[in-house]
């Protein structure tokens, strides 16, 4: 038995769900997310609940039961509230500036490098700080896996995009290595 499966889902007032047989469809106030369930699985929905089940008893079957009872729930979490993720633009000259839906950044490269989202994802930018906005957890951290790999933090100074507050544990240089080792 899954322990994370097995647990009922929430539902708020606002959201609106659709079962089709093995295809579910959520509205809510910021959108509207659907997702066609493997053949293993069954879904049950009473009055503010949505209970997911196993139909057969598979190998898959029970490893898909708790990863999708999370995806639902955090479709729910999506349409209701959003999901958002901020990077930072850390170094001297860098910067960024929108341009239509995407970004305009100049990140130490000869040339300002041009980054457009997926269509369901906006991305924003203030100061050095981008804000990446969607109601698909998976769609919001993928956009800002790609725009931090645009120019990732580099061990030694630290400069790149990173996430906000991630810490980089940047290495010593080489005067780092002069002092360590004391030769004999």
């Amino acid at each position: 038995m899954s322990r994370i499966g097995k647990q009922p889902i929430k539902l708020p007032e606002a959201v609106k769900i659709n079962i089709d047989g093995n295809s579910v469809a959520i509205e809510g106030p910021k959108g509207k997310l659907a997702y066609d369930l493997p053949k293993e699985l069954g879904i049950e929905k009473t009055d503010d609940e949505l209970k997911l089940s196993l139909t057969k008893e598979t190998k898959s079957g029970k490893a898909l039961w708790g990863l999708w009872r999370s995806l639902i729930a955090n479709a729910i979490i999506g349409i209701t509230q959003g999901y958002e993720k901020k990077l930072e633009l850390v170094g001297i000259g860098y910067r960024g500036k929108k341009i239509d839906k995407g970004l305009e950044l100049h990140v130490g490269f000869s040339h300002p490098v041009k980054y457009q989202p997926l269509p369901e994802v906006e991305v924003g930018i203030e100061k050095n700080i981008i804000t990446v906005t969607g109601i698909d957890k998976q769609k919001v951290g993928e956009v800002a896996a790609q725009i931090r790999r645009i120019k990732k933090p580099e061990p030694y100074k630290g400069k790149g995009i990173r996430y906000l507050g991630e810490e980089i544990k940047l290495k010593p240089g080489k005067a780092g290595k002069a002092v360590g080792g004391i030769a004999k």
